[in-house]
């Protein structure tokens, strides 16, 4: 719905291209649906219209490089539908959208907003791609900044910084994180408000009060019979001493480390397993490949010499881990895939060790690979999966989004569910999982951190997988046991990756951390 006083939406800065103005249609609003409601909108503030710059921090209109959501993503629809719904939701307004791919950009864009008048009153900032740090520069301004997230596209970095702004205790700087457009709509009309209210307007604290509104009440979460019968705590312990970890970031080390979380470490060079990978037996690798692509639900944009090649990966890393003795792998594969030191991408064999009770974990993460392993010692093989997480506060959610997971829930032994082959999201490259997770049951989710001797913990009840073509293929929708709002608060100490296993293991975690002198940070 468009006023008649529609606010202008022209770009104050030639340089960023007038694809951003006049977007009086909703153009590309399918990627936002829904966008606004039926109803009037509000009556405009009396007074000046309140000016708001609009931020979009991103690399690129149309992306050009592997990051969330993906590479060859077109942001331009979206800008024009996120335009277009402030425009229609916040009449008085006049909202001057703009782009920023980093601080020195960012930089720019202030100078030129010192010298307007009339000023501007506020800065929205949507993180568009992950860790683009465009946010902090404007935050610097002590002028009320609203940071929203285009979830499974900037959800990494918009979690961190979000975290170190609360943890600064920013008053100036409110943040939303919605699927549902007309929540940072809703969030954005504070600006009238903080505007009114002058200097001392804690805008953060209005906008978390617009974010308790708009989320949901817990459902029922009541969970299906999953019972797990954890070891005591010395056996647990005995087992994570009896493991080892291979970590492969780089062609320069090797040979042993110290140990971490009381397991043993090897450093293992990218030389070691591309030579691994190149020595597979072809007919075997074959023989994975045919395995894979029967059992699939679907293979889609993966050729058969990529699979072929996919199945070769897992039976050199498996060779490695029998002769380094070891029950776990992490390897920084993006970095070795793009220096071109490995030639297969490991998704798929991460995703059948871990289905075997072994450990494949992301991006030489060696503190998630022991936390998959201590799931694994509690749960008689449960390894869980690494995550990027991402909140929705229109779902009361959390979703559990990476491009490998096991489809092998309840360990070796369970039942399995479906998933599908596709390629790696962020690149549009190689082979990757997405893996159906099962809804109804209680899973738990941990990282460890041994400098801290803690580990941050929490539950969600697993309620559905999120298909959506942006960032990675698996996404398990969990409500969290809990206080949503508590779980915005943690990501700048522990960083973005977690832990999830299905069970409900609060008590044998809790268990463990007691017996290694460990403290429990409850994140929910």
């Amino acid at each position: 719905m468009v006023t008649t006083d529609r606010p202008s939406v022209g770009c104050a800065c030639c340089s960023r291209r007038r694809f951003l103005a006049g977007c009086a249609g909703a153009a590309g609003a399918g990627a936002l649906a829904p966008v606004l409601g039926c109803g009037a909108a509000p009556p405009a503030p009396p007074g000046p219209p309140v000016r708001v710059r609009v931020v979009y921090s991103l690399h690129a209109a149309v992306q050009d490089r592997p990051d969330w959501p993906n590479k060859g993503f077109d942001f331009r629809p979206v800008m024009e539908a996120i335009n277009a719904a402030l425009a229609a939701g916040c009449p008085g307004f006049t909202f001057l959208p703009a782009m920023a791919s980093g601080p020195e950009q960012a930089k720019r864009l202030l100078e030129e907003d010192a010298k307007a008048d009339p000023p501007v009153d506020g800065y929205l900032v949507y993180q568009m791609n992950c860790w683009n740090r465009v946010v902090q520069e404007i935050a610097k301004t002590g002028k009320p900044v609203l940071y929203a997230d285009f979830l499974y596209a900037g959800s990494g970095g918009f979690l961190v910084y979000s975290a170190a702004f609360l943890r600064q205790g920013a008053k100036n700087v409110g943040f939303i994180a919605s699927s549902r457009l007309e929540d940072v709509v809703e969030a954005a009309r504070g600006f009238g408000a903080a505007k009114a209210g002058g200097a001392g307007y804690d805008f953060a604290a209005a906008t978390a009060r617009v974010r308790a509104a708009r989320t949901p009440a817990a459902g029922d979460l009541a969970c299906a019979p999953d019972p797990v019968q954890a070891p005591q705590p010395g056996e647990t312990i005995r087992r994570l001493k009896a493991s080892k970890i291979l970590s492969v970031g780089d062609n320069k080390r090797s040979g042993p480390a110290a140990p971490f979380f009381e397991i043993p470490l090897e450093h293992v060079t990218f030389g070691e397993v591309n030579d691994a990978w190149k020595a597979a037996d072809p007919e075997a690798a074959k023989a994975v490949a045919d395995r894979w692509r029967k059992s699939a639900a679907a293979v889609e944009g993966v050729s058969r010499e990529v699979l072929e090649s996919s199945a070769a990966m897992y039976l050199g890393m498996k060779k490695i881990l029998e002769t380094h003795q070891a029950n776990a792998i992490t390897i920084n594969c993006l970095g070795g895939f793009y220096g071109n030191h490995i030639h297969a991408y490991p998704c798929l064999g991460f995703h059948e060790l871990c289905n075997e009770g072994l450990v494949g974990a992301c991006e030489n993460d060696v503190p998630s690979t022991a936390s998959m392993l201590l799931f694994s010692a509690l749960t008689g093989g449960r390894t869980g999966f690494i995550s990027d997480p991402v909140i929705d506060v229109a779902k009361r959610q959390i979703i559990y989004a990476h491009c490998v997971a096991p489809n092998r829930a309840f360990g070796p032994k369970g039942v399995t569910n479906p998933f599908e082959i596709l390629t790696h999201s962020e690149d549009r490259q190689g082979a990757s999982v997405r893996s159906i997770l099962p809804a109804g049951y209680m899973t738990t989710t941990i990282k460890v951190k041994p400098d801290r001797k803690e580990i941050i913990f929490h539950r969600a009840k697993a309620v559905g997988n999120d298909r959506s073509d942006r960032a990675c293929r698996t996404k398990l929708c969990g409500e969290p046991v809990g206080d949503l709002e508590k779980l915005f608060a943690e990501w700048d100490r522990w960083g973005w990756h977690r832990v999830t296993a299905y069970g409900d293991l609060q008590a044998p975690v809790e268990a463990v951390a007691a017996a290694m002198g460990y403290t429990i940070v409850r994140e929910a």
